[in-house]
């Protein structure tokens, strides 16, 4: 990987994100409901709590212990056992269809973009949305060039755009996204 996120204000976060492909997936996993900072610093906390961090250790660890692992404050998630179920099913689905390596779902077999958008959907808790932003992350940030990647990721891929964590490179774009964000949920509530 060749990115850099600068997202969580943790240095450390950030540092394991631009790393380690399964924290990326981890933490896109659990861009839901909370602040993106937040999301995105839940593998930091698991590799803490769990002392290690390989879809292995996590897909295998006791669902009880994981759960509290979760809960434990401050909490990795707001939904800790729903999350803890899922960041486990995420990473069983590495272990069973990539060899436990999530980095081969954007790198096995030079794939487009179209079909790395398949390959996330078909990750659980990974929806259309979440697909697409993920795609837009890898092409923005981390190199990833397959063919058609903008048009896979949709308007999340579009350059100079706002949307979403793909877009956030410091604290201004980071305010900007945040901005974009208010304003179509402003908009939603309105309709």
């Amino acid at each position: 990987m060749t990115g850099t996120l600068t997202i969580t204000g943790d240095a450390n976060a950030d540092a394991l994100l631009s790393n380690d492909p399964l924290a990326l997936l981890i933490g896109m996993l659990l861009d839901q409901q909370v602040p993106m900072e937040s999301a995105f610093a839940g593998p930091l906390k698991i590799s803490e709590r769990l002392g290690s961090f390989d879809a292995a250790s996590i897909a295998g660890a006791d669902p009880d212990a994981f759960s509290e692992l979760f809960k434990t404050p401050p909490a990795v998630h707001r939904y800790p056992a729903s999350m803890a179920t899922r960041v486990q099913a995420l990473c069983q689905a590495i272990i069973d269809d990539w060899d436990g390596d999530a980095s081969s779902i954007w790198t096995k077999d030079s794939p487009t973009g179209a079909e790395v958008y398949r390959r996330l959907k078909a990750l659980p808790g990974f929806g259309d949305q979440k697909a697409r932003i993920f795609v837009a992350l890898l092409g923005k940030q981390y190199g990833f060039d397959g063919e058609g990647w903008r048009e896979a990721a949709g308007a999340y891929g579009e350059d100079g755009s706002t949307r979403s964590v793909a877009d956030i490179v410091d604290a201004d774009s980071l305010t900007k996204v945040r901005e974009t964000k208010r304003l179509a949920k402003a908009a939603a509530k309105r309709k």
